[in-house]
C-alpha cells in the first residue's frame, strides 16, 4: 500500500484542480491554487523532485481528475511469457503503456507489442484490472489503473523498439529483474495462472 502521505497528496491535488476547472469565484480558485501548493509541498518534502518539476506534473492535468490507465499485453509463447527489457531502468516489463485517445484498449494492447517487440498479436481477453496503489509498486503522484489483456501471438519477429532494448520468453521459474514500476512478479505469475487455467477469472482491485 502507497503512504499516507502520498495517498493525502494525491487527493489534496484532486480536489484543487476540480475545483481550479469549475469554479468561478476569484477567491475559491485562489484556496484551490494554495490546496495544489500544498500538495506539490506535500510531494517535493518527500522525494527527490523539484516543486517545479512537480507542479508542472500537475499542471497539465485539467478537467475532473480520474485515474490514469496502463495497458500491458500478456503474450505466450511455448509456456513462456513475453517481456521487453525498458531503456529507462534496464529491467523487463510486459510490453504495454499509457491508453490512447481514440484507441480501445484492445487496440492499445495490439500497438504496444508490435512498437516494443515487433510481434503481431490479436487481444483475447481480459485478465485483470489492477489499482497500483494496492500493489507493490513504487509511489507515484498519478492514481493508476494497469488493464492487462491477454493476447495471442500471429506473427512477426522479435525487434527492439524506441522505448526498449531487448525481446524475450520467459518460462514462470526464469523471470528476469523485472521493472517494478510496470509490473510485479505476482502479477507476472497472474498472467500464468490464465496459462494454465482459461477459465481463471477475471482479477480486479
Amino acid at each position: 500500500m502507497e503512504p499516507k502521505w502520498l495517498e493525502w497528496a494525491k487527493q489534496l491535488q484532486s480536489i484543487a484542480q476540480a475545483g481550479l476547472t469549475y469554479s468561478k469565484d476569484v477567491y475559491d480558485l485562489e484556496r484551490f491554487e494554495l490546496i495544489r501548493n500544498i500538495s506539490v509541498e506535500m510531494l517535493s518534502l518527500h522525494t527527490d523532485v523539484s516543486k517545479t518539476v512537480i507542479k508542472d506534473l500537475f499542471a497539465n492535468e485539467t478537467g475532473y481528475a480520474t485515474p490514469k490507465v496502463d495497458v500491458r499485453s500478456v503474450v505466450f509463447k511455448d509456456n513462456k511469457i513475453l517481456m521487453v527489457r525498458e531503456n529507462t531502468d534496464g529491467d523487463w516489463s510486459l510490453p504495454g503503456g499509457w491508453g490512447d485517445i481514440g484507441l480501445t484498449p484492445s487496440e492499445v494492447a495490439i500497438k504496444e507489442v508490435k512498437e516494443e517487440s515487433g510481434f503481431d498479436v490479436k487481444a483475447i481477453k481480459l485478465i485483470g484490472v489492477l489499482d497500483m496503489r494496492c500493489h507493490p509498486h513504487p509511489p507515484s503522484p498519478y492514481h493508476i489503473y494497469k488493464m492487462f489483456i491477454l493476447c495471442e501471438l500471429i506473427g512477426g519477429q522479435a525487434k527492439e523498439g524506441i522505448e526498449t532494448s531487448a525481446v524475450e520468453f520467459f518460462a514462470e521459474n526464469e523471470l528476469p529483474p523485472l521493472s517494478i514500476a510496470r509490473n510485479t512478479e505476482t502479477q507476472i505469475n497472474l498472467a500464468f495462472k490464465h496459462l494454465h487455467n482459461p477459465q481463471e477469472s477475471v482479477y480486479f482491485d
